[in-house]
């Protein structure tokens, strides 16, 4: 997935809000000028929003919008890049569904964004083929670090989904395949696993999703500020273990 425009380096100053941040771009007609641009992250960005930090933002023109940046990447500035636009992981999915450069999902010839679900939940993709069983895929984006090469997710308390993780879980009992696909938008990752102690409610379900059936998947991603592109696999390090699941 190539950015459709040029991206600028820039200074975060601050996030706030959950969606805005002040940024000093170092190029362009803002530059060494303090404004405001887009984050398209309702996470909290743990380990990636402290001011200072170098970051790629996406300048637009376009009227319609209120801000004329959003905010894309951060710049570990060791060659490394972290995406924090929780849209990129879905397009740069797609693309590589279409291209079939995903081994485990390429016999799949229907694909089908955003479809409703269960009892109030859309799947990010619902994959189809000839006599095949239907393939719910459900794309959770990774970008927190907190020891070297590892990821890990959530990032924050996530009620949606752990919902999520349900839903899938009776996708399977319902006689489909259902996967949770982790894409890891960090480029100095090697493996993935669960922030149990961010979120123990979320892990509990997703192990009672697994052990009912629901399959698991980390990719890798390519990037930089001309693109972000899907990758290789990566190692899922989370031992089987099923705990009770607590109440919702």
């Amino acid at each position: 997935m190539h950015f459709q425009t040029p991206l600028v380096p820039a200074r975060l100053i601050r996030r706030y809000k959950r969606f805005l941040a002040d940024i000093v771009p170092e190029e362009g007609p803002d530059a060494g000028r303090e404004v405001t641009a887009h984050c398209a992250n309702p996470g909290s960005m743990l380990g990636l929003a402290e001011p200072g930090v170098r970051i790629w933002v996406e300048p637009n023109d376009d009227p319609r919008k209120k801000l004329r940046y959003g905010w894309r990447l951060v710049d570990h500035e060791n060659g490394h890049f972290t995406g924090v636009d929780t849209s990129v992981p879905n397009r740069a999915l797609r693309e590589a569904l279409i291209a079939r450069r995903i081994p485990d999902l390429a016999d799949y010839a229907e694909i089908l964004p955003e479809q409703r679900y269960a009892e109030k939940s859309r799947i990010d993709f619902l994959l189809r083929g000839p006599g095949r069983a239907d393939f719910y895929l459900e794309i959770k984006a990774v970008t927190l670090s907190r020891s070297p090469g590892c990821a890990e997710f959530p990032d924050c308390v996530t009620t949606r989904g752990a919902r999520h993780m349900d839903d899938l879980a009776d996708m399977v009992r319902a006689g489909h395949r259902a996967m949770v696909l982790f894409l890891v938008q960090r480029s100095d990752a090697e493996r993935v696993s669960l922030a149990g102690d961010l979120d123990p409610g979320y892990v509990a379900r997703f192990d009672a999703a697994r052990q009912a059936g629901v399959e698991v998947l980390c990719l890798s991603t390519r990037m930089s500020p001309q693109a972000i592109v899907a990758g290789g696999p990566l190692t899922f390090d989370h031992p089987r273990r099923f705990p009770a699941v607590p109440d919702a």
